[in-house]
């Protein structure tokens, strides 16, 4: 492909005279000399090989073949504008897609609050929210399948960078009339004695390597373990069992009229963290949203930093 020689300059220069019909005029526009206004316009002349203006030393007037290139000129010059405004938006973080994974919960409560935030000041930017699960949000990173991703704490290969975001305590929910509903904390001991639900395969390694002290038949045991939450919840909801999850799930938890109450002896915690590349440069826009998401997050205070009732 072969591109054309001339430059911006020239064809801002022979814009100019075509819609003020005076190079002086032009030259006044662009902060340029009369002289400089000519030389630019001959150039474009020569490389165009055809005359674009016919000159007297009154008048200066549009060639026909002048008249049909005007349009195209304008519309390179318009299109260039664009370009550039785009590059600055990229620049200023003010445009761009971004791509975040999370599991469900994550991805349907704190994300979509935070990207509605951030929306305000960056409309021009598009954030897209792709629910995973836990054990894959490793993975959607290292494909470059998204730009971030968030999730519990998770063991990273090279090429992932992960930063800590907030630390959720386990805690517990359950129907408005269970006998529970009378204490304002619950300890793990006393857990034994109810049926007990979780949601997702990760509990084992969060909650049981915690209580790893005590002998295997000490040990508790949910009796039913599913892969969403809100199935939890429902069967919380419908008195078949106490759901075991961190606190920041209460965003969802809420929904079901549910009733939560720290566990204690000890308060077990959950990790949350943000993903990235550590070898692929993230994108302005992207940066933008991480940066976003990490000071929106440090302002709320009901993602469970402590459990309370």
């Amino acid at each position: 492909m072969s591109f054309p020689r001339f430059t911006p300059r020239q064809l801002c220069a022979f814009v100019a005279v075509a819609d003020l019909g005076s190079f002086a005029k032009a030259g006044e526009r662009l902060s340029l000399s009369t002289s400089a206004i000519s030389q630019l316009v001959s150039e474009l002349e020569s490389l165009l090989g055809f005359r674009l203006f016919d000159r007297t030393t009154r008048t200066v007037s549009l060639t026909p073949a002048g008249r049909e290139f005007q349009s195209s000129a304008k519309n390179v010059l318009v299109h260039m504008e664009l370009a550039k405004a785009t590059a600055d938006d990229i620049r200023n973080r003010a445009a761009g897609i971004v791509r975040v994974a999370a599991p469900l919960i994550l991805a349907s409560t704190i994300l979509p609050a935070a990207v509605k935030a951030y929306a305000k000041s960056h409309p021009g930017v598009l954030v897209r929210i792709r629910d995973t699960q836990v054990e894959d949000l490793i993975g959607t990173v290292n494909k470059a399948a998204v730009d971030l991703a968030v999730g519990p704490d998770q063991p990273v290969s090279e090429g992932i960078a992960r930063m800590d975001l907030f630390r959720s305590p386990w805690v517990l929910w359950f129907a408005p009339s269970h006998p529970l509903i009378k204490r304002s904390e619950v300890t793990w001991n006393e857990l034994r004695e109810h049926p007990l639900v979780v949601a997702g395969r990760d509990y084992e390694r969060t909650i049981s390597l915690t209580h790893n002290e005590y002998h295997e038949n000490e040990r508790i045991t949910p009796v039913d373990i599913v892969d969403n939450i809100s199935t939890a919840f429902g069967m919380a909801a419908e008195e078949l069992g106490l759901v075991i999850a961190p606190a920041y799930v209460g965003l969802l938890g809420r929904r079901f009229d549910l009733e939560m109450r720290p566990i204690v002896e000890p308060e077990v915690t959950r990790q949350v963290c943000l993903y990235q590349s550590s070898t692929r440069a993230a994108s302005p826009a992207a940066e933008g949203f991480r940066d976003h998401l990490i000071s929106w997050l440090a302002g709320k205070d009901d993602l469970g930093q402590r459990a309370r009732p």
